[in-house]
């Protein structure tokens, strides 16, 4: 099987290319997540809010993948904030796991770090029933608010994120943290016709989108591109013949 690098969690290692679901429905959801297993992806990641844990689950168990192999993610909506019990109990019955490998705030509830809703996620990760706990659209002082009043760093940031958004400041503010940067929509995010992108692309004889999901993997970035078409799956998962040179990293960085 084709060997996708992974980051070091608390809970254990993930990888650094999953397939992202957003905006993947019904049977459009179960079938891109099933032929992503069959391609090789070991990350599916999903969220309360994106209505699909279900087909997700579906997706797993029909795969015959071990559970022990897929690293999953969904995240904690901040309407559910009070009843997080509750909202992780349903994610579990409905993706058809006993546990989670990461459970995310999906975004600061009213726009507030809320380290009383951060605590709730330890305690689910302390009884086990989550394996590595993070965040996702927080700013770097609102990890450092969560860290100061429950001396737990999130684990994982997820971020909107691409060539276009890099930032070395962003960068180098979550590694000293010990913060895995993950970042997601990287194609709608990102130029993909720039002259940059275009000219490392023939290099390689690759697409600009490979071209963009290789230049976080040779970063270190975690990224999670969406897709429910397989012809895309599969070339999105296809980058591990080739990795970028620093002069071509540094072109690409330039965009940012």
């Amino acid at each position: 099987m084709t060997s996708i690098p992974t980051a070091a969690l608390p809970g254990g290692d993930i990888p650094l290319l999953g397939l992202g679901t957003w905006q993947s429905e019904g049977d459009d959801c179960y079938r891109a997540v099933r032929h992503a297993l069959d391609v090789g992806y070991r990350h599916i990641d999903t969220a309360t809010m994106y209505g699909n844990e279900e087909q997700v689950g579906r997706a797993l168990a029909a795969s015959g993948v071990p559970r022990e192999d897929v690293f999953l993610t969904t995240k904690l909506r901040p309407a559910d904030v009070g009843r997080e019990h509750e909202t992780l109990a349903q994610s579990l019955r409905l993706l058809g796991t006993d546990y989670l490998d990461l459970w995310l705030i999906h975004w600061p509830p009213s726009g507030d770090a809320s380290p009383w809703v951060w605590a709730e996620l330890l305690a689910a990760r302390n009884v086990g029933l989550v394996r590595s706990v993070g965040v996702s659209n927080y700013s770097v002082d609102q990890l450092d608010i969560l860290s100061e009043q429950t001396g737990e760093t999130p684990a994982v940031n997820q971020i909107p994120w691409g060539p276009d958004d890099y930032d070395p400041q962003v960068v180098e503010q979550h590694a000293k943290r010990g913060v895995v940067l993950e970042g997601y929509s990287p194609f709608k995010r990102t130029n993909l016709d720039s002259p940059a992108l275009q000219a490392v692309a023939r290099a390689h004889d690759v697409s600009t989108a490979q071209v963009v999901v290789r230049w976080h993997l040779d970063h270190g970035f975690v990224v999670i591109p969406k897709s429910v078409t397989p012809a895309r799956i599969e070339a999105n998962f296809d980058v591990t013949g080739f990795s970028l040179t620093p002069d071509e990293l540094a072109s690409i960085d330039a965009l940012g």
